[in-house]
């Protein structure tokens, strides 16, 4: 057990932070001694492919139009308690590598000794780098790379649906995007196995969201370039700096299978591999992680909540009231969970099928672990109930109707219907017990 958990600590150290060695030319490298997402473009060209046009390739952030500033976060409408707080709260190993930051330490939502050090080099923010020009390509050429269970984060707004793939997200962890005049931040934390977007618009400024190299509770801290302020990733909350206390706007995020979003959306696009930087998208940098017995250690120093095996998976909802967790090895057997919250009734899924991006050493050859997703389940104001038709779709009691795993209906009565995304994450279990530690958990005690 202990040589286990002494191979995760190095792991991670090696291949999370993927910047704790370097060479001489001071770049960050993983176990092998190559860089790992720090060659610029120009020492990786672009794949070519003759038979891509300008129809087939997507550069949201190359749009110059102004953005939309109706919209976002604003301060004041929040009930963290912001209090304040100096830098020699921080942990000594902490402090020595954020001492030249402008954060504003005097203000904080959190304990500050909670900080841990996830890049320990001096200023660590970005080493591993989050993609600031995304480019996307249509499923159909994504199809050419990515094998049809390999999970990825999907995103619709605007219009548009993204998919996000998690052999990409593992080496940036944050993409920098906009959907038309929204600007949004699709951020994924390997270590909690959280998928979350953000609107980066926070009192009339538009943010650009940075990999901090600092971790909370094993979960990713997000910095900001206007304040640099500190984010906490799963919460969506400042937690350290100007912006401390405000919660950012948070986007409907399911993680789902590659083939899944591109049955449900032919048209759609997928991020493409032309990120700018030398990676092998498609090798795992987390080999073993989610098959371990919990989180590293030194990044998670609480007690772990043994109610369930730490790295198994739950499908967290959060509203107004609380959170509530519904555990993967409930939803396997069931398939279909009916309940209501907030005096609204609520559907969640579970489809087999969708590898573990954390698991083996390539992606898609990992363990499958399958796809659970969160509904409202009502549609102009009908309540509707669901039983799983074990093909991965799903049909309501009332109308014989068939839904996709996305919420549409593609049979029946109802046919061309969408129920409302009920935002959800599926993170590891000891995160969410951890950070929502008065939370419910369906068919617990």
């Amino acid at each position: 057990m202990l040589r286990l958990r002494r191979r995760l600590l190095v792991l991670v150290f090696v291949l999370v932070a993927a910047a704790c060695s370097s060479g001489g030319d001071g770049q960050p490298r993983n176990s092998s001694g190559n860089p790992i997402g720090a060659e610029r473009a120009s020492a990786a060209p672009p794949i070519e492919d003759d038979s891509v046009s300008g129809e087939d390739i997507l550069r949201p952030t190359g749009d110059d139009a102004p953005f939309d500033m109706n919209g976002g976060a604003v301060s004041g409408t929040t009930d963290a308690d912001v209090r304040p707080s100096e830098s020699s709260d921080l942990s000594a190993q902490v402090f020595s590598l954020v001492q030249t930051w402008e954060t504003d330490w005097t203000r904080t939502s959190v304990d500050l000794g909670e900080l841990a050090a996830g890049i320990p080099r001096l200023d660590p923010r970005d080493a591993i780098p989050p993609i600031d020009e995304p480019e996307f390509e249509r499923t159909s050429a994504a199809d050419d790379w990515l094998s049809p269970d390999e999970p990825g984060a999907v995103v619709e707004l605007d219009g548009q649906a993204r998919f996000y793939p998690l052999s990409i997200l593992t080496r940036h962890e944050i993409v920098n995007d906009r959907f038309g005049g929204v600007p949004v931040a699709v951020t994924y934390c390997p270590l909690c196995n959280t998928a979350l977007a953000f609107d980066r618009r926070v009192d009339g400024e538009v943010l650009r969201f940075g990999v901090s190299g600092l971790l909370r509770k094993s979960d990713l801290v997000m910095w900001d370039d206007r304040s640099t302020s500190l984010w906490q990733q799963i919460t969506g909350q400042g937690i350290v700096g100007r912006f401390a206390g405000i919660n950012l706007v948070v986007i409907d995020t399911s993680i789902v299978s590659f083939g899944q979003f591109a049955e449900s959306h032919p048209d759609g696009w997928s991020l493409s591999r032309n990120t700018g930087y030398s990676t092998e998208y498609g090798a795992n940098p987390y080999r073993g992680y989610s098959s371990g017995d919990g989180p590293i250690p030194s990044f998670f120093a609480e007690e772990v909540d043994t109610r369930f095996p730490a790295l198994s998976r739950v499908v967290g909802v959060r509203t107004a009231s609380g959170a509530t967790a519904y555990p993967f090895a409930l939803l396997e057997d069931d398939l279909v969970v009916n309940d209501v919250i907030d005096d609204r009734p609520i559907v969640v899924w579970w489809v087999p099928g969708t590898v573990d991006a954390l698991d083996r050493t390539s992606i898609a050859d990992s363990q499958a672990i399958g796809t659970g997703v969160a509904h409202y389940a009502e549609t102009n104001g009908r309540t509707l109930g669901f039983v799983a038709n074990g093909d991965g779709t799903f049909t309501d009691s009332e109308t014989s109707s068939t839904w996709n795993v996305f919420g549409v209906a593609v049979e029946g009565e109802l046919a061309g219907a969408q129920l409302t995304p009920l935002p959800h994450t599926n993170e590891f279990w000891f995160a969410w017990a951890g950070f929502f530690p008065d939370g419910q958990v369906y068919g617990g005690d």
